[in-house]
């Protein structure tokens, strides 16, 4: 059987990409898990400012973090291929933070890469935990 080189490269890049992309979100939640977040309150939600200039537990809001946040919401919520359920969306110090849970690893680093793409030059903090189970 002869395999034409591109067939061949398309199979090896096949196996190797995977192996990649998971390093590189072994990476990314390694350096989320060092982030400094606000406490969760007792009833287990997060305290949101009401308006953008309201002071939070590190200082004034900065002006258009409620326009981010929406914006990545959005972005999560209408992804097709992603469930956005059990995510939750804040923005601190001007950098979106995602708390919950998600399915899979691969869930993960979706929620990563849509809020990332969302968000443009924000810094998006990876606060997501794995559950195995499913929905």
């Amino acid at each position: 059987m002869n395999i034409s080189s591109k067939k061949r490269n398309l199979i090896i890049s096949g196996y190797i990409a995977p192996v990649v992309f998971g390093l590189g979100a072994i990476t990314a939640r390694a350096e989320a898990q060092n982030a400094v977040v606000s406490p969760i309150s007792s009833s287990g939600s997060i305290a949101a400012p009401t308006s953008i200039t309201a002071p939070t537990a590190q200082g004034a809001a900065q002006p258009g973090d409620e326009d981010l946040g929406n914006r990545v919401k959005t972005a999560l919520h209408t992804d097709p291929y992603f469930y956005d359920r059990h995510v939750t969306v804040s923005v601190e110090k001007g950098s979106v933070v995602l708390r919950g849970f998600v399915f899979s690893g691969w869930e993960l680093q979706d929620a990563v890469r849509i809020a990332r793409k969302a968000a443009g030059n924000a810094r998006v903090i990876d606060d997501l935990s794995i559950q195995l189970g499913g929905r």
